[in-house]
């Protein structure tokens, strides 16, 4: 069986997407294609933006299970998705969730985005997280990092601890190989803490959980981390950190605070950066959308950065609500 994962809000995650497919954004500790991998455990081919498709390869065969790519994985719904038979679909609220297609109807679904009228619609009954904002990645991060974190540490046991930490929740806490934690305090009362692979907390930082730390990624000294928190692989960063998302290779290495916020891969926030996640009236935040060509209400009262790849930003830069 081939799966494939269908892009339908590409437009509505921008500046995320404009160099990769909704699928490879980041939330909880692994990319929306790395859960559906680990849990189907398959191998994922890519209907994304033409200018993409290249570089993102699309793969049609006499069995394709279509996954919206704005779907984040978890057990409920991947079971329910496993189920599926030929010309059956799932859906939640009108939107398509997955369907599954032999090669010709395949085909004329990602040609022209309509289905045939054999197909047998199923309503999902698993309340699956969609992300079509980029303020949906942070807004889910928590649930995200609980399913990530639940997924990868089953029936494994963490590397220790070290002794010159203060640890509260220490259940919640799981260090992969080769991760280091010196001198800092941490408390999974509130959320799980995931420190992956090569990565590191360096001395005097203070984190409450949820975080998740990928593969090579470092907390800086002293920093302070809350809310539901991501770093993506080889990601540094310093100073205060609340509930935000960094994709991969991503710095904000110094003092500063980032809060309510998705940085895109390979980003630079400049020393002594700060954003805004609370408009000074208290007023939800708009933001825009690159859709309407005009700024949309999110419903949020905090709501702060969203950088697309590759963005910097200099020394003592600061940046409005949303």
């Amino acid at each position: 069986m081939s799966i494939i994962l269908f892009d339908t809000a590409h437009q509505s995650m921008l500046p995320l997407t404009y160099a990769k497919p909704v699928s490879e954004l980041r939330i909880g500790i692994l990319t929306i294609r790395e859960k559906w991998e680990k849990r189907l455990k398959s191998s994922i081919s890519y209907k994304t933006e033409d200018y993409l498709q290249e570089k993102y390869p699309l793969k049609i065969t006499h069995d394709n299970l279509i996954i919206n790519s704005s779907l984040v994985a978890n057990d409920t719904i991947t079971k329910e998705i496993q189920s599926l038979e030929l010309n059956e679909a799932l859906i939640q609220d009108k939107t398509i969730l997955a369907i599954r297609l032999d090669g010709v109807d395949a085909k004329s679904m990602i040609d022209t985005n309509e289905l045939s009228d054999d197909v047998i619609a199923k309503k999902s009954q698993a309340n699956a997280i969609q992300i079509t904002r980029p303020y949906h990645i942070f807004s889910h991060n928590a649930q995200a990092l609980q399913d990530d974190f639940d997924l990868l540490t089953k029936g494994r046991t963490s590397q220790p601890i070290s002794t010159t930490n203060t640890v509260l929740g220490k259940e919640n806490v799981f260090l992969e190989k080769g991760a280091k934690v010196e001198c800092s305090i941490l408390n999974a009362t509130s959320g799980v803490i995931y420190i992956g692979k090569n990565a590191e907390i360096m001395e005097g930082c203070i984190v409450r959980g949820g975080l998740g730390m990928c593969e090579n990624s470092v907390l800086k000294m002293g920093a302070k981390i809350y809310g539901a928190t991501t770093l993506g692989t080889y990601c540094k960063v310093g100073g205060e950190v609340n509930n935000s998302v960094l994709q991969a290779y991503s710095n904000k290495g110094h003092d500063g605070f980032l809060g309510n916020s998705v940085i895109g891969e390979w980003c630079n926030l400049g020393a002594d950066t700060n954003n805004s996640n609370l408009k000074n009236n208290y007023a939800p935040v708009k933001l825009w959308d690159y859709i309407t060509g005009r700024f949309g209400q999110t419903g949020l009262k905090f709501c702060g950065l969203s950088m697309g790849d590759h963005s910097k930003c200099g020394i003592n830069t600061m940046f409005n609500t949303g």
